[in-house]
This record gives structure tokens, C-alpha cells and sequence, in this order.
């Protein structure tokens, strides 16, 4: 009896060990690591090597790839060697491998997209933007004649970041009527009807003036505003659909730290003047100013996640290169060297090395999809990293824009975070989202 246990056991150690060698082989971990699923872009072919030292029969709908060139519907493959993948249209397709074209092996799902290809931007820009209503952005308190001090907008339930989008009925987004609205109003003993957006929402509400005895005037209680300027960079120019994005990141009010909504806004031409270098604790800054009497370039519709987007008919002058490139989906980008195109003197862009040193797996729009490091001496000497203003500059690797920079490390401003152009190009509407292509296919 024991020496039966005891055989029994041997076996199985042996078998784990097996397993174990089978698992860390190398055909093994390629198989693996081999993606279910695959997005490739119409017109760029892909390799994909299983190194499995076996044969099998690859059949997928050749009206959408081809395989290895042939445009027959099933092929003879050799898995020692590299397999060829040939969008030819967009769509959706299955490619099935199957060992000696009967035993199921694998099956990837192909998914062929419009081919997209962008201009790399770089240059520094102008930023000037107009809510969407006044931003409340404080609560002052109102000196009255029974010498209380009280904030009319405060007592109206309005909060730091709050949006007034009507007043009375009608939209208002111009600071400068509003003085006139609450001298009316306190006048006449009435109070005003405000349609107020806080986030997603919007709600009623009623706001009465009050007399300020200080200031002599009519006052709501509140500090406002309803624009905001800066510079940043542009990420990228499609001149196909004559589109653009540029920041990498939302434009939030300097004091609230919410989100803008925007209701206009333009871009124009910028020059860097000076650069204060960044250093530990301490996030440098472009210093640059509008070019005077500068050609506007484009005008800002949305103000998203990831960045600012709007309409450009012509890319901006001082292209590092005019020429229309690839764009990488997220799955594409991967850790070692790359490039970033910015502005450091005047209106020149330039190009400098960096490495991606970690890749966050995203398979929906998140921001920090990853980190750099700034590694090329001369952006070194001269920013100490990132600066702020750099935000937006396009991302490079292999010949693709893979993604643009976001944020610095405050205490290491030689790293800072990027995101995905998948995620930009999806925010600017003209690449359609996973599921929305998908559907689209079917």
C-alpha cells in the first residue's frame, strides 16, 4: 500500500514539473501572451509571431484582412514563422487557427478601423476661453444698512464652482450686465431667477440683492467670473476633418479647480519669451505671450478630459513636420525611447528624447496613461524637465503619435505623466470609441 502512494506521488511530482517546464517555455508564454482581440487600422499591415513550432489552417473573411497576401478565405500557415495581417477594409472578422484544420486553436477577434493619420503639433498657443454662464467662484459678504453683514448668493444656495447659465430667463454669460441685473432687481424689491449648473445637473433658484452700504450699490454676494487665458501646446492637426486638440487636459478655474464649461473660445499664434526652469518641489514655467496682432487658428468647442478641442483650417506655421502621420491605438504603446515635439525659444519647435518608462493597460479613456522621463540633455539644461505650458506637446515612438504630456512630477519634474492619443482623437470626434466602432461594423 505504500509503495503505491508512494508511486503515486512520484508521478505527480513529475507531472508539476512537466508543467511547470511547459508553462515557462517559450512557445508557451508567446501563446499566452497573445492578445484575444485585435484593432488594426485600414492599410497597416501587422506581424504576429506564436513561435509555435506547428502548423495549422487560418481562415477569416478576406474581404476585411488577408493572410500572408492570399486572398483566399483559408490558409496554410506555418506558426514557426511570423503571421501577416492585411487590413484591407474596415470591419469586423474572426481569425480562426485550427491545428492539422481540424482541432480549434485559436481565435482572435479583427477589428479593421478607417486608416487616420494627423499632423504633430508642438507649437506654443494662446488659450482664450468664455464660460458657458458666470462661474461663482467666492461669497462676499454685503454690508447692510441694519449693519449685518450677509451674501445674498450664499443664502441662494450657491456654491464654489456653481454655473449661471439664465438670469431671468435669458442666457447670460457677460459679467458686465451683471451689475445692471442686480440694481434692477433691489430697486424694484424683487429678486432674480437664476437656472444654475452645478456638474451634470441643473436646478432653480432665487437670489435677492443687497444693498451694500460700503460700496453704495447693489450687490448678489458673490465673486464671479466668466473667461479665463493661458498658453499651452497643441497636440495634433487632422486635415481631413479639419480638427484639432491641444493640452492633453481640462482647463479648470484657477480658484475653484472645476472643469470650465465652454461657451467660446479661440486659439491664436503664442511666442515663448523666457522658460523659469523646474526643479524639485518647484514646476518650472513657459513665460510666453500672444503674438500681437496674430492670426487666430482655430476656435474652442469642448473642454474635456484630455484636453481642448475645435475647428483649424490650416496647421499652424513652424511644423516640426507637416507631413500627415500614423496614430497608435493604446495597446500599441510600449516602454523604451520615444521623442516629444515643444517649443523653448520663440515659436520654434523642436524635438527631444524621452523614455516611456511604464505603460498603463487602459481599454477605456483614463488619464495618466503613462509615465515619461525626460532624458535629452539639452531640455534638461534648459527646462529642468517639464514646465508648465509643455502640457499637450505630442508623443512620438516608432514613427506613430502614441500620446501627449500631461502633468509633471512636482518633486522629480524630469517625469510627469502622459496620456493616449486614442483618447484625444476619440474627445476631438473623429475616431469612433471600441464599442461604438464595433457596432458600427456589424
Amino acid at each position: 500500500m505504500y509503495q503505491k502512494h508512494s508511486r503515486k506521488r512520484r508521478i505527480g511530482l513529475v507531472a508539476v514539473i512537466m508543467l511547470c517546464i511547459a508553462v515557462c517555455s517559450a512557445p508557451f508564454q508567446h501563446f499566452a501572451k497573445f492578445p484575444n482581440q485585435l484593432r488594426l487600422f485600414q492599410g497597416q499591415a501587422v506581424s504576429l509571431h506564436y513561435a509555435m513550432p506547428v502548423h495549422a489552417q487560418g481562415s477569416l473573411n478576406p474581404s476585411v484582412a488577408e493572410i500572408n497576401g492570399s486572398n483566399d478565405a483559408q490558409v496554410r500557415v506555418d506558426l514557426r514563422q511570423p503571421l501577416s495581417i492585411q487590413p484591407k477594409h474596415s470591419g469586423v472578422t474572426d481569425l480562426k487557427l485550427k491545428l492539422f484544420g481540424k482541432i480549434p486553436f485559436k481565435t482572435v477577434r479583427l477589428q479593421v478601423i478607417p486608416d487616420l493619420r494627423v499632423i504633430p503639433g508642438g507649437q506654443t498657443i494662446g488659450v482664450k476661453v468664455k464660460s458657458a454662464g458666470i462661474m461663482v467662484v467666492g461669497h462676499h459678504l454685503v454690508q447692510t444698512k441694519s449693519n449685518a453683514k450677509t451674501s445674498p448668493g450664499e443664502e441662494a444656495k450657491l456654491r464654489l464652482g456653481d454655473l449661471i447659465v439664465e438670469i431671468n430667463g435669458k442666457p447670460c454669460n457677460d459679467i458686465s450686465k451683471i451689475a445692471s441685473f442686480a440694481e434692477t432687481a433691489g430697486r424694484n424689491g424683487d429678486h432674480l431667477k437664476l437656472l444654475v449648473q452645478r456638474g451634470k445637473e441643473r436646478f432653480k433658484t432665487n437670489l435677492t440683492p443687497a444693498y451694500d452700504e460700503e460700496d453704495k450699490a447693489w450687490r448678489l454676494g458673490l465673486y464671479i467670473r466668466d473667461s479665463a487665458a493661458g498658453v499651452g501646446t497643441l497636440t495634433f492637426y487632422a486635415p481631413d476633418q479639419g480638427v484639432y486638440g491641444a493640452l492633453g487636459h481640462v482647463i479648470t478655474d484657477m480658484d475653484t479647480q472645476t472643469p470650465i464649461v465652454i461657451g467660446s473660445g479661440e486659439i491664436l499664434q503664442s511666442n515663448v519669451n523666457s522658460i523659469t526652469k523646474s526643479q524639485s518641489g518647484e514646476p518650472g514655467e513657459k513665460r510666453a505671450g500672444f503674438i500681437k496682432g496674430g492670426k487666430t487658428l482655430g476656435n474652442v468647442e469642448r473642454n474635456t478630459p484630455f484636453g481642448i478641442f475645435g475647428q483649424m483650417k490650416q496647421i499652424p506655421e513652424h511644423s516640426y513636420n507637416p507631413e500627415p502621420m500614423p496614430v497608435a491605438f493604446a495597446e500599441e504603446v510600449k516602454e523604451g525611447p520615444a521623442q516629444i515635439l515643444t517649443v523653448i525659444d520663440k515659436q520654434k519647435v523642436e524635438s527631444f528624447n524621452i523614455e516611456i518608462v511604464h505603460v498603463s493597460k487602459q481599454s477605456s479613456p483614463a488619464t495618466k496613461g503613462m509615465v515619461i522621463k525626460i532624458t535629452d540633455p539639452k531640455l534638461l539644461e534648459r527646462t529642468g524637465g517639464i514646465v508648465q505650458g509643455m502640457s499637450g506637446s505630442p508623443i512620438i515612438q516608432n514613427g506613430k503619435l502614441v500620446g501627449a504630456v500631461t502633468h509633471v512630477f512636482v518633486n522629480d519634474p524630469s517625469s510627469g505623466y502622459g496620456c493616449f492619443i486614442e483618447w484625444m482623437l476619440q474627445d476631438a470626434g473623429i475616431m469612433l470609441n471600441p464599442e461604438q466602432a464595433t457596432s458600427k461594423a456589424v
